[in-house]
Protein backbone atom coordinates (compact mmCIF):
# COMPACT_ATOMS: atom_id res chain seq x y z
CA UNK A 1 0.00 0.00 0.00
CA UNK A 2 1.29 3.45 -0.91
CA UNK A 3 1.28 6.19 1.71
CA UNK A 4 3.76 8.55 0.09
CA UNK A 5 4.75 9.79 -3.37
CA UNK A 6 8.42 9.17 -2.51
CA UNK A 7 10.01 5.70 -2.34
CA UNK A 8 13.32 5.09 -0.56
CA UNK A 9 15.01 1.87 -1.63
CA UNK A 10 18.10 0.09 -0.39
CA UNK A 11 19.93 -2.96 -1.70
CA UNK A 12 21.08 -5.48 0.85
CA UNK A 13 22.96 -8.74 0.75
CA UNK A 14 21.64 -11.54 2.92
CA UNK A 15 24.11 -11.38 5.83
CA UNK A 16 25.96 -14.70 5.62
CA UNK A 17 29.59 -15.35 6.48
CA UNK A 18 31.90 -15.28 3.47
CA UNK A 19 29.18 -13.74 1.26
CA UNK A 20 29.39 -10.10 2.34
CA UNK A 21 32.11 -7.45 2.32
CA UNK A 22 34.66 -9.74 0.68
CA UNK A 23 37.19 -6.94 0.16
CA UNK A 24 36.87 -5.96 3.82
CA UNK A 25 37.20 -9.62 4.88
CA UNK A 26 40.65 -9.77 3.24
CA UNK A 27 41.83 -7.24 5.83
CA UNK A 28 39.93 -8.24 8.97
CA UNK A 29 38.64 -11.79 8.40
CA UNK A 30 35.24 -13.14 7.37
CA UNK A 31 33.60 -13.19 10.80
CA UNK A 32 34.60 -9.59 11.59
CA UNK A 33 33.47 -8.48 8.11
CA UNK A 34 30.06 -10.06 8.72
CA UNK A 35 29.76 -8.29 12.10
CA UNK A 36 30.68 -4.95 10.53
CA UNK A 37 28.16 -5.50 7.74
CA UNK A 38 25.35 -6.24 10.21
CA UNK A 39 26.24 -3.05 12.11
CA UNK A 40 26.11 -1.09 8.86
CA UNK A 41 22.70 -2.57 7.99
CA UNK A 42 21.39 -1.67 11.45
CA UNK A 43 22.68 1.88 11.04
CA UNK A 44 21.07 2.20 7.61
CA UNK A 45 17.74 0.89 8.89
CA UNK A 46 17.87 3.31 11.82
CA UNK A 47 18.42 6.25 9.43
CA UNK A 48 15.68 5.16 7.00
CA UNK A 49 13.17 4.72 9.84
CA UNK A 50 13.46 8.44 10.58
CA UNK A 51 12.32 9.44 7.08
CA UNK A 52 8.58 9.63 6.56
CA UNK A 53 8.24 8.03 3.10
CA UNK A 54 7.48 4.60 1.68
CA UNK A 55 10.46 2.24 1.84
CA UNK A 56 11.58 -0.90 0.03
CA UNK A 57 14.41 -3.36 0.71
CA UNK A 58 15.74 -5.31 -2.26
CA UNK A 59 17.46 -8.53 -1.17
CA UNK A 60 20.40 -10.00 -3.09
CA UNK A 61 19.24 -13.60 -2.76
CA UNK A 62 15.93 -14.19 -1.03
CA UNK A 63 13.45 -12.03 0.83
CA UNK A 64 13.57 -12.43 4.61
CA UNK A 65 10.66 -11.82 6.96
CA UNK A 66 11.10 -10.64 10.57
CA UNK A 67 14.71 -9.54 10.13
CA UNK A 68 16.23 -6.14 10.95
CA UNK A 69 13.95 -4.55 8.33
CA UNK A 70 10.52 -4.53 10.03
CA UNK A 71 7.84 -6.09 7.81
CA UNK A 72 5.35 -3.32 8.59
CA UNK A 73 7.77 -0.55 7.50
CA UNK A 74 9.31 -1.98 4.33
CA UNK A 75 8.17 -3.43 1.04
CA UNK A 76 10.42 -6.45 0.43
CA UNK A 77 11.55 -7.70 -2.97
CA UNK A 78 14.31 -9.83 -4.51
CA UNK A 79 16.87 -8.23 -6.85
CA UNK A 80 17.31 -9.57 -10.36
CA UNK A 81 19.69 -8.76 -13.20
CA UNK A 82 23.22 -9.67 -14.29
CA UNK A 83 25.08 -6.75 -12.74
CA UNK A 84 24.47 -3.90 -10.34
CA UNK A 85 23.29 -1.60 -13.13
CA UNK A 86 20.63 -4.04 -14.30
CA UNK A 87 19.49 -4.73 -10.75
CA UNK A 88 19.14 -1.02 -9.98
CA UNK A 89 17.37 -0.38 -13.29
CA UNK A 90 14.78 -3.07 -12.47
CA UNK A 91 14.25 -1.57 -9.00
CA UNK A 92 13.69 1.93 -10.42
CA UNK A 93 11.40 0.59 -13.16
CA UNK A 94 9.36 -1.25 -10.54
CA UNK A 95 9.01 1.92 -8.44
CA UNK A 96 7.99 4.16 -11.34
CA UNK A 97 5.46 1.55 -12.48
CA UNK A 98 3.85 2.05 -9.06
CA UNK A 99 3.60 5.77 -9.89
CA UNK A 100 6.05 7.07 -7.32
CA UNK A 101 7.05 10.67 -8.10
CA UNK A 102 10.49 10.52 -6.48
CA UNK A 103 12.58 7.36 -6.24
CA UNK A 104 15.85 7.19 -4.31
CA UNK A 105 18.23 4.28 -3.75
CA UNK A 106 20.66 4.34 -0.86
CA UNK A 107 23.70 2.15 -0.20
CA UNK A 108 23.78 0.12 3.00
CA UNK A 109 27.48 0.46 3.87
CA UNK A 110 27.81 4.05 5.08
CA UNK A 111 28.36 4.71 8.75
CA UNK A 112 28.34 8.45 7.99
CA UNK A 113 24.85 8.41 6.47
CA UNK A 114 22.41 10.67 8.33
CA UNK A 115 18.72 11.53 7.82
CA UNK A 116 19.78 15.02 6.66
CA UNK A 117 21.44 13.53 3.55
CA UNK A 118 18.22 11.78 2.51
CA UNK A 119 16.07 14.80 3.36
CA UNK A 120 18.32 17.00 1.19
CA UNK A 121 18.05 14.47 -1.65
CA UNK A 122 14.24 14.42 -1.51
CA UNK A 123 14.09 18.23 -1.51
CA UNK A 124 16.67 18.49 -4.33
CA UNK A 125 14.36 16.53 -6.63
CA UNK A 126 11.86 19.40 -6.48
CA UNK A 127 14.16 21.42 -8.72
CA UNK A 128 16.56 18.84 -10.28
CA UNK A 129 16.15 15.78 -12.50
CA UNK A 130 18.65 13.68 -10.60
CA UNK A 131 20.37 13.70 -7.20
CA UNK A 132 23.60 11.82 -6.46
CA UNK A 133 25.55 11.26 -3.25
CA UNK A 134 29.23 10.81 -4.19
CA UNK A 135 31.35 8.31 -2.27
CA UNK A 136 35.02 8.94 -1.50
CA UNK A 137 36.03 5.85 -3.49
CA UNK A 138 34.69 7.27 -6.77
CA UNK A 139 31.31 5.56 -6.64
CA UNK A 140 28.07 6.87 -5.18
CA UNK A 141 26.01 6.07 -2.10
CA UNK A 142 22.71 7.59 -3.23
CA UNK A 143 20.92 8.01 -6.55
CA UNK A 144 17.52 9.64 -6.94
CA UNK A 145 15.27 10.49 -9.90
CA UNK A 146 11.82 11.90 -10.73
CA UNK A 147 11.58 9.99 -14.01
CA UNK A 148 13.52 6.99 -15.23
CA UNK A 149 16.88 7.86 -16.84
CA UNK A 150 17.96 4.45 -18.14
CA UNK A 151 21.33 5.71 -19.28
CA UNK A 152 22.47 6.05 -15.63
CA UNK A 153 22.50 2.25 -15.49
CA UNK A 154 24.43 1.67 -18.72
CA UNK A 155 27.17 -0.98 -18.42
CA UNK A 156 30.23 0.21 -16.54
CA UNK A 157 32.85 -1.19 -14.18
CA UNK A 158 30.63 -1.27 -11.10
CA UNK A 159 32.53 -1.17 -7.83
CA UNK A 160 35.44 0.82 -9.27
CA UNK A 161 36.62 4.42 -8.84
CA UNK A 162 35.20 5.47 -12.23
CA UNK A 163 31.50 4.79 -11.49
CA UNK A 164 30.53 8.32 -10.45
CA UNK A 165 32.41 10.01 -13.32
CA UNK A 166 30.90 7.60 -15.87
CA UNK A 167 27.40 8.09 -14.45
CA UNK A 168 27.71 11.89 -14.59
CA UNK A 169 28.94 11.51 -18.16
CA UNK A 170 25.93 9.32 -19.05
CA UNK A 171 23.59 11.93 -17.53
CA UNK A 172 25.10 14.89 -19.35
CA UNK A 173 21.79 16.55 -20.27
CA UNK A 174 20.07 16.26 -16.89
CA UNK A 175 20.20 18.79 -14.05
CA UNK A 176 21.99 17.05 -11.19
CA UNK A 177 22.28 17.96 -7.51
CA UNK A 178 25.34 16.52 -5.72
CA UNK A 179 25.19 15.80 -1.99
CA UNK A 180 28.09 15.78 0.47
CA UNK A 181 30.77 13.17 -0.31
CA UNK A 182 30.76 10.33 2.24
CA UNK A 183 33.07 7.44 3.15
CA UNK A 184 31.93 4.07 1.82
CA UNK A 185 33.19 1.11 3.92
CA UNK A 186 34.78 -1.45 1.62
CA UNK A 187 38.32 -1.99 2.93
CA UNK A 188 39.90 -2.34 6.38
CA UNK A 189 41.35 1.21 6.26
CA UNK A 190 37.83 2.60 5.76
CA UNK A 191 37.04 1.54 9.36
CA UNK A 192 39.79 3.68 10.91
CA UNK A 193 37.79 6.90 11.50
CA UNK A 194 35.14 5.11 13.60
CA UNK A 195 35.32 4.31 17.30
CA UNK A 196 32.62 1.63 16.84
CA UNK A 197 34.90 -0.38 14.52
CA UNK A 198 38.26 0.08 16.28
CA UNK A 199 38.14 -3.41 17.79
CA UNK A 200 38.26 -4.98 14.33
CA UNK A 201 41.53 -3.29 13.31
Amino acid sequence: MQNSTTLLMTFTRNPEIGKVKTRLAKGIGKQAALEVYIKLLEHTENVLQKINTDKCVWYSVSVRQNDIWPDDSYQKKAQFGNDLGERMLHAFEDAFQQNYKKVIIIGSDLYDLQPKHIEEAIKALDTNDVVIGPAQDGGYYLLGMKTLHKKAFAPKNWGTETVLANTLNDLDTQSIHLLETLNDIDHAEDLEPYEAFKKYL
